[in-house]
């Protein structure tokens, strides 16, 4: 269950993965939302030209047992979003000036954050931080800006003396995977959960038994089909002049979750380890 569910956030962020059938259902949907709570499931299924049958299979794709279930989480969505809610995101423009700039990319972070938490399912968070508290080590693999990311989760790791690295190469990412065995947590991070690389990769940390977790857009993918926990953000469908930036802010925000749910759970024994790692720092500013 995600922590503030949104089937329309869902249904957006699905739609590229889904059947032809299942797409018409779902255009057909974001474009009319005000209309969806009334109509009948044979009334979608004329509105869309396609059959009862298929109204139903797209329900039980976006996780719902009948169609009456889906009305009502509908409904359930239109009724919490005030009209900000239902700002798209804005792609950054050539010439915009720079008062724009601050709004928009202030705004399109902001929503990252909020429609994770629509799609993220905290049962998998709680999952997560069982596996990562008992584990032996934690491996971080990403490339471009998701291996800035793993770069971010290693440093906080660490400071709870957790033993962990990050890798940001294939080739490096394939030795490491080769060294992985049972009791290891491997964290693959990846927007699109089809990076090649990324992919390889998996396939030999998964071979060697250890536990894998996937940070990646809610969306059907290699990644989290072949994960064993998946932990969902969700992104702007905006061009690449700015799309990175906010899954990479989705991606820091299930980071710091994960790390202060592992800190928490162990707090008694790792809050020496945030003391001496915080006042070496302060050590360290003051001898400059």
């Amino acid at each position: 269950m995600s922590i503030n569910d949104n089937i329309l956030i869902k249904i957006r962020d699905m739609k590229d993965s889904l059947t032809p059938v299942e797409k018409l259902v779902a255009e057909y949907i974001l474009d009319n939302v005000d209309e969806i709570p009334h109509l009948s499931i044979k009334s979608l299924a004329q509105s869309t030209k396609t059959s009862d049958a298929s109204v139903l299979r797209f329900c039980k794709t976006m996780g719902y047992k009948g169609y009456r279930n889906f009305i009502v989480s509908i409904s359930a969505s239109l009724g919490s979003m005030d009209e900000e809610q239902k700002d798209q995101y804005t792609d950054i423009q050539p010439g915009d000036d720079l008062s724009t700039i601050i709004s928009n990319i202030s705004h399109n972070n902001s929503k990252s954050i909020e429609d994770t938490l629509s799609v993220i399912d905290r049962n998998e968070i709680a999952r997560a931080v069982k596996v990562l508290v008992a584990c032996n080590r934690i491996v971080f693999f990403g490339i471009g800006a998701s291996g800035l990311v793993g770069m971010d989760a290693e440093q906080k790791f660490s400071r709870i003396n957790k033993m962990c690295h990050t890798y940001t190469d294939g080739h490096s990412q394939l030795t490491a995977a080769t060294l992985l065995g049972k009791g290891d947590v491997a964290i693959f991070i990846s927007n699109s959960g089809s990076t090649i690389e990324i992919l390889d990769t998996l396939e030999i940390a998964k071979k060697n038994g250890a536990t894998i977790i996937a940070i990646t857009k809610y969306n059907k993918s290699s990644l989290a089909d072949n994960a064993n926990i998946v932990l969902s953000i969700s992104t702007p469908e905006i061009t690449i002049r700015s799309g990175a930036m906010g899954s990479r802010i989705a991606m820091l925000t299930v980071i710091d979750i994960l790390f202060a749910g592992v800190a928490s759970s162990e707090y008694k024994n790792v809050k020496k380890y945030l003391a001496k790692t915080h006042d070496i720092i302060a050590s360290s500013k003051h001898r400059k």
